[in-house]
């Protein structure tokens, strides 16, 4: 998983491909917010409303996530959605589809923040593609509260990681074991974001997606707070070699994972 949890500061330009945001589109706006508020201590303001309503999730005045309106005739599975950084989202999107993923959305600007695409690789995973200007990304890392990391799960690595690492220039580490179908995606040496194939065990309501992980002090404590504001929990705390973990969704379904860093 990751090492790297360090503050990236508002005016740190990040580089191509590193994961810059995370974003989740969801029905009830308001109430998404009084969840996610409680979960984590968030606060919002206002962001671009290029594709409808829209807020930025702020922890200690720092912006570390964003939140939509879908409109109600959205039927696509509500999930975190991890954005990854780009220095030309136009080139980056020609370069998607030239690999055989799609562009579903853009590009196209958002307001002074910077410019952006929603994209799909060719398995169908849902990411986007951000180009900073004003807004260059999630301003904190490494505290609880803000992303620690980024995972696609989905049917097999080889094919979908020649796509990533054409895509965004990362370097593909297999983890060497008969039995677990993982590859770690670098830029310059450090980890970014992981691959992880589980075949057949994909969930039977949705195809290959991305999950976004959350930092949290106390992955026991944060179980039970999800379940008391109407979330629950889709896989038990247990601990792993990168601290304790568990999967949850939120009242309208969105799925993510909540990690205690055991340092």
């Amino acid at each position: 998983m990751t090492e790297a949890r360090e503050s990236a500061g508002p005016h740190v330009r990040r580089a191509p491909g590193t994961p810059c945001w995370v974003s989740l589109m969801a029905h009830g706006l308001a109430a998404t917010e009084e969840f996610y508020g409680e979960l984590f201590g968030w606060e919002f303001r206002p962001g671009p409303q290029q594709l409808g309503p829209y807020v930025r999730a702020l922890l200690d005045g720092h912006e570390v996530a964003g939140m939509g309106q879908l409109s109600p005739d959205h039927r696509l599975p509500i999930a975190w959605t991890p954005y990854f950084a780009s220095d030309d989202v136009d080139s980056t999107a020609d370069t998607v589809r030239e690999c055989g993923g799609t562009v579903a959305v853009g590009p196209l600007d958002a307001a002074e923040a910077g410019r952006m695409a929603i994209a799909a690789d060719p398995s169908g995973a849902v990411f986007g593609i951000w180009q900073g200007s004003a807004h260059l990304g999630t301003a904190i890392t490494g505290v609880p509260g803000t992303p620690a990391w980024n995972e696609l799960v989905t049917f097999e690595t080889e094919s979908v990681a020649k796509f990533y690492t054409t895509v965004f220039g990362y370097e593909a580490e297999p983890v060497l074991s008969a039995d677990f179908d993982y590859v770690t995606l670098r830029l310059g040496g450090r980890p970014v974001a992981g691959l992880h194939g589980v075949g057949h065990g994909l969930p039977r309501d949705r195809g290959p997606h991305w999950q976004t992980y959350f930092e949290v002090t106390d992955v026991d404590l944060t179980l039970r707070q999800v379940t008391e504001l109407g979330g629950r929990v889709v896989r038990k705390a247990h601990d792993s070699p990168h601290g304790r973990v568990a999967a949850v969704r939120d009242p309208e379904g969105a799925e993510f994972l909540v990690l205690q860093d055991p340092r």
